[in-house]
């Protein structure tokens, strides 16, 4: 069913509607002429480097008739999926190890994204990136698996914990193995707070199996697509990729309606219409009557706004995210009274951060509360140029 939902797309320059043509493209061997003249190159190259596409992009544009592409910007991607190619390759190994390890110490685990996700969504990890490998197991194995990666070699990630900081504002903790150069993110929860998420047993039960030499598990296919919807909303949709996710799932013919009882209960149906605007007007990936249905009303159409922004600014999350306009972003991505009002409180809540701005004594950490929002304004004007 063809859609359209008007967003505004000439807000978005001609060198990111080329990376969004040759993302779409499956067949065809050409693409629009009209989008290749006037491209500046360089820009085109950083913007597929930035959205982590560049492995995708490669692939069409061998593959494709096109031939006035300068021949630099092709040899630079080709090094880059070479070396995304082998960091798959080293990330898939480890990712056996740690899955051979927590199962021997009875700890269950579950993969969120990394060569698995890879894998299932593009049937070629050499097609989609990873920086690191991220993790799910039960909160009560915390603990447990902290002792078990520092003595398989990987160090625990410094961070100042301020105030029980992890529990109320956080949801995962980071690990590098320095030998290996792999980080990996051991998560209790799928998102932050006041997110409402399945329990980890309830994912567990669902979950995946891989067909790898040692077995890998992964989320089921409805948890995943709303892992992913969710996790890219939260982030404001800042990466093309993670809409290239959703593009695959639909298009290998993923059954939303499969998702309908999840999406209710989990209260996210308004990400998910956001999602498929994004991915209709972008990709133009064919939505059904059960997706349409889902892309009606104001919410989702201003969440696509507003993502719209974030997909065209290249900047990274760090500095978007102490903008007022994500964070107003984030304000309305929350589904109910309830949860907008603890995603206010968590504002105030102390964070390392306040700690790097102003150390004070353990006993006067209470003090971190009223002086939070002038520690923030503090930080957010030191960045000002």
């Amino acid at each position: 069913m063809k859609t359209k939902h008007n967003l505004d797309l000439s807000l978005l320059s001609n060198e990111i509607k080329l990376l969004l043509e040759i993302m779409k493209v499956e067949d065809e061997k050409s693409f629009d002429n009209i989008l290749i003249k006037d491209i500046d190159w360089n820009y085109f190259l950083q913007l597929a480097m930035y959205h982590r596409v560049y492995p995708l992009v490669y692939y069409r544009l061998i593959r494709s008739d096109v031939v006035a592409i300068p021949n630099y910007v092709i040899q630079t991607l080709k090094q880059e999926y070479k070396k995304n190619t082998f960091q798959m390759l080293h990330l898939s190994r480890e990712m056996e190890l740690l899955s051979q390890l927590f199962t021997d110490e009875k700890i269950p685990i579950l993969f969120l994204k990394g060569p698995i996700i890879a894998s299932d969504l593009y049937g070629d990890i050499s097609l989609r990136t990873s920086k690191d490998l991220d993790i799910l197991i039960p909160i009560t194995k915390l603990e447990y698996a902290e002792e078990l990666l520092l003595n398989f070699g990987y160090k625990r990630e410094d961070e100042t914990s301020l105030l029980n900081e992890l529990k109320w504002r956080g949801h995962h903790i980071t690990y590098i193995h320095t030998q290996k150069n792999i980080q990996l993110e051991i998560h209790w929860r799928l998102h932050p707070l006041p997110s409402k998420e399945p329990c980890f047993n309830e994912l567990w039960e669902k979950r995946r199996v891989s067909k790898t030499s040692y077995p890998i598990n992964f989320l089921g296919e409805e948890h995943l697509f709303l892992y992913l919807v969710s996790h890219g909303a939260r982030h404001g949709w800042f990466r093309l990729r993670w809409l290239k996710d959703i593009d695959q799932m639909l298009s290998k013919g993923f059954n939303i309606i499969n998702a309908n009882i999840l999406m209710k209960t989990y209260q996210s149906q308004h990400m998910v219409g956001q999602a498929l605007i994004l991915v209709s007007e972008l990709l133009k990936t064919p939505l059904n009557e059960d997706m349409m249905i889902l892309t009606k009303g104001t919410q989702p159409k201003k969440l696509a706004d507003s993502a719209l922004y974030f997909i065209k600014e290249m900047e990274p999350l760090h500095i978007l995210a102490s903008t007022y306009k994500f964070r107003r972003y984030l304000f309305l991505l929350k589904p109910s009274i309830v949860q907008k009002v603890i995603h206010f409180i968590l504002l105030f809540y102390p964070s390392s951060s306040d700690v790097k701005t102003l150390r004070l004594p353990k006993s006067l950490d209470f003090l971190y509360f009223p002086l939070r929002p002038f520690l923030s304004i503090y930080r957010n004007l030191r960045k000002t140029p």
